[in-house]
């Protein structure tokens, strides 16, 4: 468990630094278009400050399969929401946003909502699954991504309208988040088929699998996507719903397609539910258009 742990704090930090970088480099570049992931491909590679972000969140992505492989999908996503808190103080300094008040106090409820998972998990053994029937995991998915991919261009048809009131990025960040959601059960498959003493012999049965394609699928999806995204709004908006959402759909989904099973003690399994639906109940709290007041340095309506 203790490596686990250390592991999920590491992805966080590299999580967050990925994060930042990119926005920072996205800063200076032509506005990227979701309905041309070429082109904004071409463009976000000929950027060496966004590749090192890129660099970044693939070492995070690594230190997210060994957490798989130690903790259980629903504690595991508990400990990433912890990136939040670092992730507004980087993007506070070398940013220069500004989050509202009131998004400032969602992320501190987000970090008690951290503290009931992590408290669920102490002096525990629970059963860590390593695959899930594919039917299941492909109903899950799938309604998921096209809800993803449906929200998103519900959003930019919105931010398109003349006479608008600026937008924070929510809807953007909700279906962003649904598919690094889906990602996430993608990523937890692929850790349980790895055998880290026999790498070679572990992928026949990986490419059996529908994991990579999903991961594959989400990836290059999830990348163009959070790139327009991050590029017209505030990272430090954008990634902790981003976050949360991926968050709670992987703890719901992940459970149910791993059949890894909630904790029997009455406190624990409330400490645990408890913080997901405070996490959510936040989301859903958080205001969809920017005040009339001054933007921060890189926010686009």
């Amino acid at each position: 468990m203790v490596w686990g742990v250390a592991a999920a704090l590491l992805a966080n930090v590299l999580y967050s630094t990925g994060f930042v970088l990119e926005k920072r480099a996205l800063a200076g570049m032509p506005p990227l278009s979701a309905a041309r992931p070429g082109q904004a491909l071409l463009l976000l590679a000929g950027r060496p400050l966004w590749i090192c972000g890129a660099v970044a969140l693939a070492l995070g992505f690594a230190a997210q399969l060994a957490v798989y492989r130690t903790l259980p999908i629903a504690a595991a996503q508990g400990l990433f929401l912890s990136g939040l808190v670092l992730l507004l103080v980087l993007s506070s300094v070398v940013l220069g946003e500004r989050p509202s008040g009131r998004e400032r106090r969602a992320v501190a409820v987000i970090g008690l909502a951290l503290v009931m998972v992590v408290a669920s998990l102490y002096e525990t053994s629970e059963e860590i699954s390593r695959t899930a029937p594919t039917g299941i995991l492909l109903a899950l998915c799938l309604p998921t991504l096209v809800a993803g991919l449906v929200l998103y261009a519900a959003a930019e048809r919105r931010a398109g309208r003349r006479h608008r009131q600026p937008t924070t990025g929510v809807a953007y960040a909700v279906a962003v988040g649904l598919i690094y959601g889906v990602s996430s059960l993608a990523i937890k498959g692929v850790s349980g088929h790895l055998d880290t003493s026999d790498l070679l012999g572990s992928v026949p049965g990986l490419l059996a699998s529908p994991y990579p394609y999903l991961l594959l699928l989400t990836g290059v999806s999830g990348l163009v996507l959070s790139q327009t995204a991050l590029q017209r709004c505030r990272a430090s908006l954008i990634v902790p719903v981003c976050s949360t959402v991926s968050c709670v759909f992987s703890i719901v989904s992940g459970t149910i397609a791993f059949d890894e099973p909630l904790p029997e003690d009455p406190l624990r399994l409330l400490l645990r539910l408890g913080g997901t639906v405070l996490a959510l109940t936040v989301l859903l709290t958080l205001p969809r258009h920017e005040a009339n007041t001054p933007t921060s340095e890189g926010t686009r309506s």
